[in-house]
């Protein structure tokens, strides 16, 4: 398989579960062989932000310390930024109205994130691990959260209604974290082609840590699991 000529996967789209299971196969193959703010403003650069030591592969959980019912595998470098644009629900490439809400991309020639992912086939569910390098606060990115509930997506000529809805409860563990809910409706398709994340966000110096359960249909989030691998990729980035 060549990872280089993959067929985009559209937000929405079944195959994009497939997809990630390609990758991970893959690489299971390579490694056994405008919002008003107080104060005066601050250009984003001069922004000082701790680094942590150490590369983001070096500090990734392992797939051994997912759950069991995860089987687990870190995905190659270019599948690792197309999965990790994915879980944003919005994915590279897309027009996003309000444009406003836009995810911020990652610096051209920055670390590139490392990513892990297990799945459960019996619930169609995914467990993902994030770490990537940002130098945005939380706080910033909880801000505009707030300011973007609900956004329509377009990618690929397909269009997608993304609703995120910011929970009250919040993972410790970190400098500062944000839970969020996210749904993914697509303008055409079946009621299983509905995508349902339960995201835990947190910080810790310039590392970003991503954790999601991601379910297509009725399936709901695995929360537990959340909680879980996102303790363990706190020690793991704290190196404790």
């Amino acid at each position: 398989m060549n990872v280089a000529q993959t067929t985009p996967i559209r937000v929405g789209d079944p195959a994009l579960r497939r997809w990630w299971l390609g990758l991970a196969a893959v690489s299971l193959a390579l490694t056994g062989c405008a919002q008003s703010v107080s104060g005066t403003p601050v250009a984003e650069s001069a922004v000082s932000v701790r680094q942590v030591e150490g590369s983001l592969a070096e500090l990734l959980p392992p797939p051994s310390r997912f759950p069991a019912r995860y089987p687990a595998v870190v995905l190659p470098a270019q599948a690792a930024t197309a999965a990790a644009a994915d879980l944003d629900g919005v994915g590279a490439g897309a027009s996003v109205s309000p444009a406003q809400c836009t995810p911020i991309e990652a610096e051209p020639g920055g670390e590139p994130a490392a990513v892990a992912v297990g799945t459960d086939d019996a619930s169609r569910a995914t467990l993902t691990v994030e770490l990537s390098r940002s130098a945005e606060p939380v706080a910033r990115l909880r801000d505009r959260l707030h300011e973007c509930g609900q956004i329509q997506v377009r990618r690929a000529g397909a269009g997608s209604t993304v609703t995120t809805v910011l929970d009250q409860a919040v993972p410790v563990g970190t400098d500062d974290a944000i839970a969020l809910r996210r749904t993914v409706v697509p303008e055409v398709g079946g009621v299983g082609l509905t995508q349902t994340m339960q995201t835990s966000i947190g910080q810790i110096g310039d590392v970003r840590i991503t954790v999601t359960s991601m379910t297509f249909g009725a399936g709901q989030p695995d929360t537990a699991a959340v909680d879980e691998m996102f303790a363990t990729t706190v020690a793991s980035v704290r190196g404790s």
